[in-house]
């Protein structure tokens, strides 16, 4: 007999994937060591990170619907949904200017 793979969905887009990585609603680094955690594919993830700093997380988007409803990652969100992609290039070291 065949055994099924188990669906992994990610939530904060919704879609089916093969991984999930493990994001901190709170960051690591801002207290959120032993804190809730939300199960994203990697492009998500990845998104997150680059889009926010460890202290907006913390502050403003330590939730799932946070995220989902932050105006940066809207239109993100929006296309990602229909894409079968597993993972994306990550470039955490392009964090835009704070001024």
């Amino acid at each position: 007999m065949v055994k099924k793979q188990q669906e992994l969905v990610c939530e904060l887009c919704g879609r089916e994937v093969q991984s999930l990585t493990r994001h901190h609603l709170v960051p690591r680094e801002e207290g959120g060591r032993y804190g809730a955690t939300a199960d994203l594919c990697q492009p998500c993830h990845s998104t997150i990170h680059l889009t926010f700093t460890n202290k907006e997380l913390a502050l403003l988007y330590n939730s799932i619907p946070a995220l989902q409803e932050a105006e940066p990652l809207k239109k993100y969100l929006k296309w990602v949904r229909n894409k079968r992609m597993e993972r994306i290039s990550n470039r955490r070291g392009r964090r835009r200017g704070k001024g």
